[in-house]
């Protein structure tokens, strides 16, 4: 009846599987980078897996897919690895082997954001100069010999927050220095040999979302934990963790206590956690009343309560989660009637309440009295030390009376061994009573597996300096708004668009989007998997997602998507608005290339792309650093919500339409960067087809004209500063993406390298002699 919640042995492999399958760049390495693939292969004994380096000429487009036994993933970004991911099939490594050199060889990747080598027969303490690999943001070492303690040169990783060293033989105490890795989100060190208390500093991982020590040698009191909001998992099982029932907020979604050495009550806060999905506190010594309540938590899907000493009687009119998938009531101290929701379940569920004394049921029960006097025992013992200032005649009555219910419980504790010997036996001879826990290994695991891999994903492609992806809190979201106050929306916002502060204090801005159907959370992971991997630098990132569920079945009302708050208004407001101070011609030719590359990371850089985005120049925002985002994208979770959006100038009504999107859907995003380029040259509000048509045929003209004539084209806001090659580049690319026929316009890379282009020459302008020109200052934007 084992469990396991948490297989982040698969963790990574499976993130990265999903991570890398929209990467479609080809890169060609650095030497240095190549001499040191061919050092980490050598010292790791040419393992089976890497051969295919040798066919393949772009290693950086690497990602061969996981057999059986072995799988390897290589990702780049320009000239540099930033992904390593090896799986081998757990052989030791010769007695030669070093760890310290290939550690020492991996630090030739100064860009090495993930680093997974699972399975791959290393051994040895984990070297120092691994405190050296200071752009990791994911460590997997899971399944090797690596021993001794975790150096606290790995403390250094301050960009750190997925660390999984499941599955080898560290010792030594949890490292109270964990608490200086600012980032960390996921933390495994399961199915080690660590020894000791747990540190009070394990409180302070205030973005730890997974907390993974099981299958240790721990012990004590766990640390109070009510700190850490973000924790989603907490698995420390197969401990000797207690006696008292841990201090955790109540909203975890899953809590694995299983075979420890608790033996207090469960607090009445519990029934209170109403996201928690799977609950197993079994074979511990807990004692007191059984909550029924705990059937009915709104989210329960796997509750595991057996082999302890709980109390009670259980009621006909009791109710359960219709969603629970397992429920193990077996081996308390339970009397009454077994509900009719637990009897008559639906055959996909499991239920088990043997060796209980319920009055119903088909399965094996001890009779009422052995309950009754168990349960009495489990109610005086520990009032037993307790002194009493009385008369010597009423003490020694004391003291006799309680001699008779120490032998009388001696005598039962004797009937009951033998009782349950018989029982053991008989469970032994009817294998069908028992739980397939293989098959309720995880609670929600799309949900689970997804929340990790979403903190293992690195921010590729120019994401960088982000926040981990994160499921936030209503609660948190009513704090940062004022509980949604009307003075915290966003003027000229698609919907319902909040401006709010975190606790932090980030300013973020949160969307709300209310659904349509009635649906169960589960039915949006898919919407929220994609919304999760639109992190870029070239767009308003996704931060995190949060689920507003109706009370009576627990269905989504309201999703709200939190990204970041750009603060600096659109690129209209800097090209053809009000502001006194416009953007230069250099200046707007990066801000196009930002908006290109954005809509290229959109197209290419996740799975499936997002196309037919109807781009507006509106949606184009600038931050303090007049560094363009694009805030508005074609999510297909918008269609399934309630919310409207104004399409305003596009090419051909092509959004939300599948079959469009897949034959030209990417030419008409090329369309609308032709509609913000045109803006971006002429200097004035494009709002209406006719204002295109109009300001394209100007082009056409400018084209076969002199630069005396094209000056009165282009936005006199940018003075003389410009090239005539640059502002040629700029005319003929726009006028080829405002084409009539879409399979006649440019593709996205197209627009890129001649936006690229038009920079490089202006640059090379600016740097010849020029007579009495100045940049604009803009300082005060």
């Amino acid at each position: 009846m084992g469990t396991q919640i948490l297989p982040s042995s698969h963790l990574l492999c499976l993130s990265m599987a999903i991570f890398l399958s929209g990467i479609h760049h080809s890169w060609q390495l650095e030497p240095s980078q190549s001499q040191a693939l061919v050092k980490i292969r050598q010292l790791l004994y040419n393992p089976s897996v890497v051969s295919i380096w040798d066919s393949r000429p772009d290693i950086c487009d690497l990602d061969q897919p996981e057999s059986s036994s072995h799988s390897l993933t290589l990702a780049c970004y320009e000239d540099s690895i930033t992904q390593l991911h090896i799986i081998g099939n757990n052989e030791p490594l010769p007695q030669n082997f070093s760890a310290d050199s290939l550690f020492a060889a991996l630090t030739s990747l100064p860009n090495l954001k993930v680093l997974s080598l699972v399975s791959l027969g290393m051994w040895g303490p984990l070297p120092t100069v691994t405190g050296n690999l200071s752009s990791l943001e994911i460590l997997n070492l899971t399944s090797n010999y690596f021993n001794a303690t975790i150096p606290v040169q790995v403390s250094s990783l301050k960009n750190l927050q997925t660390l999984v060293l499941d599955g080898n033989m560290f010792t030594g105490t949890v490292p109270d220095w964990l608490s200086s890795l600012p980032l960390l989100a996921v933390l495994s060190l399961k199915n080690n040999s660590f020894h000791g208390t747990l540190p009070d500093s394990l409180s302070n991982l205030r973005n730890i979302r997974i907390l993974d020590l099981s299958m240790n040698h721990l012990s004590g009191q766990v640390p109070d934990l009510r700190n850490l909001t973000n924790l989603q998992v907490l698995d420390i099982q197969d401990n000797f963790f207690g006696p008292q029932f841990p201090s955790l907020h109540t909203k975890l979604v899953a809590l694995v206590l299983r075979n420890n050495q608790f033996h207090s009550g469960i607090p009445v806060e519990l029934s209170y956690y109403y996201q928690l999905q799977k609950l197993d506190i079994s074979f511990n010594g807990f004692v007191g009343p059984f909550m029924p309540s705990l059937l009915s938590l709104p989210s329960i899907t796997y509750l595991d309560v057996a082999e302890n000493r709980f109390t009670g009687m259980l009621f006909p009119n009791m109710s359960c989660n219709p969603q629970l998938a397992l429920v193990n009531l077996s081996s308390n101290l339970l009397t009454g009637d077994l509900p009719p929701c637990l009897q008559s379940a639906p055959k996909s569920r499991v239920v088990v309440y043997e060796r209980n004394c319920l009055s119903s049921g088909d399965q094996v029960q001890h009779p009422y009295s052995f309950c009754r006097i168990e349960a009495m025992a489990v109610k005086i013992l520990p009032h037993m030390h307790k002194e009493e200032r009385r008369p010597f005649s009423k003490e020694v009555l004391a003291l006799i009376i309680v001699g008779v219910i120490v032998g009388v419980v001696a005598l039962v504790g004797l009937v009951f061994l033998v009782i349950r010997r018989l029982n053991a036996q008989n469970t032994a001879k009817t294998p069908a009573t028992r739980l397939p826990s293989e098959q309720f290994s995880t609670v929600d695991a799309a949900k689970l597996i997804f929340d990790a891999r979403n903190i293992s994903q690195t921010m590729k492609l120019g994401a960088l300096g982000l926040p981990a992806y994160r499921t936030f809190f209503l609660e948190e979201l009513k704090e940062a708004t004022n509980n949604f106050d009307e003075s915290s929306l966003i003027e000229g916002s698609h919907g319902q668009i909040y401006k709010g502060k975190l606790t932090d204090g980030t300013i973020v801005a949160i969307r709300s989007l209310q659904m349509r159907r009635r649906q169960r959370s589960q039915s949006y992971m898919h919407h929220i998997e994609l919304i999760s991997k639109l992190r870029h630098s070239h767009l308003v990132s996704a931060l995190g997602h949060c689920f507003e569920c109706f009370p009576d079945d627990s269905c989504v009302s309201r999703i709200f998507l939190i990204t970041e708050s750009i603060p600096n208004g659109t690129l209209r407001g800097c090209i053809s608005g009000n502001r006194r101070q416009r953007l230069n011609w250099t200046q707007r030719i990066a801000a196009a290339i930002g908006v290109v590359k954005g809509i290229q990371f959109l197209h290419t850089g996740i799975v499936p792309g997002l196309f037919s985005n109807n781009l507006k120049i509106t949606d184009v925002l600038l931050d303090h650093n007049l560094h363009v985002k694009i805030s508005s994208y074609n999510l297909p979770l918008l269609a399934e919500s309630r919310e409207q959006v104004d399409v305003g100038v596009s090419s051909s009504g092509l959004k939300g339409n599948a079959q469009a999107r897949g034959k030209d859907g990417d030419k008409t995003d090329v369309y609308d960067l032709g509609v913000i380029l045109l803006e971006i040259i002429v200097g004035r509000p494009i709002t209406s087809k006719n204002d295109v048509v109009v300001a394209r045929d100007l082009l056409i003209v400018g084209m076969k004209a002199d630069d005396i004539a094209r000056k009165t084209i282009i936005d006199p806001a940018v003075g003389k500063e410009w090239s005539s090659e640059s502002i040629k580049t700029l005319m003929e690319i726009c006028i080829r993406c405002l084409h009539n026929e879409p399979s006649e316009r440019p593709s996205v890379e197209d627009v890129l390298w001649n936006l690229q282009f038009a920079a490089q020459v202006q640059d090379s302008w600016r740097g010849e002699p020029q007579s009495n020109l100045q940049s604009p200052d803009l300082s005060s934007q």
